[in-house]
């Protein structure tokens, strides 16, 4: 509260004098029910930067991202230009080269957007931007770390359907997403138009206890964001993972709830949705 900020802020600069000499503070934004919202970009060598639209991975537990989508269902064109710039700007301004992500945080107000994190990397949503844009990112990836100038100008960047990536984890989220290592004795995922499948699972796979739970990611495109929630659930009852739980039943429940059907969400959206399964 109010009443307790100098104080606790005193504390914290003595805590700092102690450990490190130095009683310089930051203060950071308090963001209430933001969305997560972030932006691919790509950086060669001599000093191109284009960005290539957002996700939104509101649909978080524990900080950790269950559901990814592309566009983003609650920005406005302008908004989106805006942010998109102030991604660019980022990278240009650090000298950044090769893929990357700039996250920022959403205000409720669906106006105001406060930088979160850079992740130097590619991600595992990448594939739902790389299906609406049709921009294969390991290969400019690799091409900018060749040395090589970018094959695209921002103007060029289009953004073409819906995309969705659901994770599908070995956890039971009837019983708190209790990991679920063990033996899978039978698999089989779903393929088609508007579906792709990345994993490294099999019939005979142990998935082990000391790492992290994802066994694959299920990505759909469609024309709209309706189309492909469809198709998500239709390629999510088609998935057969014997052996260990999973949470596909859970993925299943959410893409089912209203509110994730008309896009109020935001990363409080697992914590307080009723009617989920967990």
């Amino acid at each position: 509260g109010e009443d307790d900020f100098a104080s606790n802020f005193q504390n914290a600069q003595m805590e700092s004098v102690k450990g490190f000499s130095d009683d310089t503070m930051y203060i950071e934004r308090f963001v209430e029910r933001p969305r997560h919202i972030e932006f691919q970009i790509l950086a060669d060598s001599f000093g191109n930067v284009v960005h290539l639209g957002e996700r939104d991975c509101s649909i978080q537990r524990r900080n950790q991202k269950l559901i990814e989508e592309a566009p983003a269902r609650c920005l406005t064109p302008e908004l989106r230009e805006e942010m998109g710039r102030a991604a660019v700007k980022a990278a240009q301004a650090v000298r950044y080269e090769g893929a990357g992500t700039v996250e920022f945080l959403l205000d409720s107000d669906g106006q105001h957007f406060y930088f979160m994190e850079m992740n130097t990397r590619i991600q595992v949503e990448h594939p739902v931007t790389e299906w609406v844009t049709g921009v294969d990112l390991i290969k400019e990836q690799i091409r900018i770390a060749d040395g090589q100038k970018l094959g695209m100008k921002q103007k060029e960047v289009r953004i073409s359907g819906h995309a969705i990536e659901c994770r599908i984890n070995a956890e039971n989220p009837m019983k708190n997403f209790r990991p679920s290592p063990g033996t899978i004795t039978d698999v089989h995922f779903p393929g088609g138009e508007g579906i792709r499948v990345d994993t490294a699972v099999y019939t005979g796979y142990q998935v082990p206890p000391c790492y992290d739970s994802m066994l694959a990611k299920l990505i759909v495109h469609g024309d709209s964001r309706e189309e492909a929630i469809h198709k998500m659930k239709s390629a999510l009852g088609e998935v057969i993972i014997k052996g260990v739980e999973t949470n596909i039943d859970y993925q299943y429940s959410i893409l089912n709830h209203p509110d994730f059907i008309s896009g109020n969400i935001d990363v409080e959206f697992v914590t307080e949705a009723k009617g989920l399964l967990a």
